[in-house]
């Protein structure tokens, strides 16, 4: 009887809330719709440029890539940069393979390809491989080290920041603040730089673990990875106290979840962006992590400076300051000024 009464009582916890019910339904099926579109999208399509290669050898290539004729020798370092995953030169006396190089899988398939090519015809080639970004025995941990760094950052940010700050308003803190003559921009920037001062020193110390203790690969400047993850996580941190306002408890906080952040995973280049689906293409630009992970991204493994990363930071700035904007309105429902 008393097991009963305690089944029934946990029944009408979940029947009362809507949202909860909801969740384990709708949740499950997003998630599992985004992984449907993101591994039955697009097949990957390696595009090589071409520099005097025989006629046979290109009609073999293009029946499995893009295949496009280069103008000269120097034009590939601008090209590789562009869009080209490789560039072959076919000269008598040396065979040349330009590889873009920061993504190991995509090297692998260059490679098989030239040779397979090159091995079918009656041309013998001995090439040799050149790498603008990375090198030969750079792992596929060192592509997608940057992503997860930037994720992990992002995700624990949001969590703490989103359950701390509602828990300012379940204990009742920020009615008793509220209830001072304090403004509600003062309020929210007053949280974001106290949060945010923890927020730095966590960035930090992930940062460097990943570098210099799991020696991810590190060609740019130590400083950018600190700047990134910083800007990262300001973006978390105003989005999780954005959406604390719209949670009764901590289990709805975390309802969050699976609906903001982990979606990110699939755009943050995790998985190969050119193949995701065109359906589902377009959510990535309007995700924080998009552009964190891409920034970490080409410092960590292209070494790239602030000319190049100006338009990432600039963004992920972009998204805290409409976060920050956000909270200030969503305050208008606990005290009216």
């Amino acid at each position: 009887m008393r097991i009963s009464a305690v089944v029934k009582r946990i029944l009408r916890q979940f029947i009362h809330d809507k949202r909860t019910m909801a969740l384990m339904i709708v949740a499950p099926i997003i998630i599992l719709t985004m992984l449907s579109l993101v591994f039955n999208g697009e097949d990957l399509e390696l595009k090589i440029g071409v520099l005097n290669i025989p006629d046979q050898l290109v009609e073999k290539m293009e029946q499995h890539a893009v295949v496009k004729n280069v103008p000269s020798e120097d034009a590939i370092e601008s090209l590789l940069k562009e869009d080209y995953d490789a560039v072959f030169v076919f000269n008598k006396e040396e065979k040349k393979l330009y590889l873009e190089g920061s993504n190991p899988s995509i090297n692998r398939a260059v490679i098989e390809l030239v040779k397979n090519t090159a091995t079918n015809s009656d041309e013998k080639v001995n090439m040799t491989i050149f790498y603008l970004f990375g090198s030969d025995d750079m792992t596929s941990f060192d592509h997608f080290g940057p992503v997860l760094v930037g994720f992990f950052i992002f995700f624990f940010v949001f969590l703490i920041a989103g359950v701390s700050f509602l828990r300012e308003r379940t204990q009742g803190t920020l009615e008793r603040v509220l209830a001072s003559p304090i403004k509600r921009w003062e309020l929210v920037i007053g949280y974001v730089i106290g949060f945010g001062l923890f927020t730095m020193v966590q960035s930090a110390i992930i940062a460097l673990y990943s570098v210099y203790v799991i020696d991810l690969k590190m060609e740019g400047s130590f400083f950018y990875v600190l700047l990134i993850t910083l800007m990262l996580a300001l973006s978390a941190l105003t989005l999780g106290i954005l959406l604390s306002s719209f949670a009764k408890n901590e289990l709805q906080m975390i309802q969050f979840i699976p609906l903001v952040v982990v979606p990110q995973i699939f755009f943050s280049g995790l998985f190969n962006l050119d193949t995701i689906s065109k359906y589902l293409s377009w959510i990535g630009p309007l995700t924080p992590l998009y552009y964190g992970a891409d920034a970490l991204r080409n410092v960590m493994i292209k070494g790239e400076g602030l000319t190049e990363l100006w338009m990432d930071l600039l963004v992920l700035f972009g998204f805290s300051i409409t976060f920050v904007v956000l909270n200030i309105y969503a305050l208008k429902k606990h005290r009216r000024i």
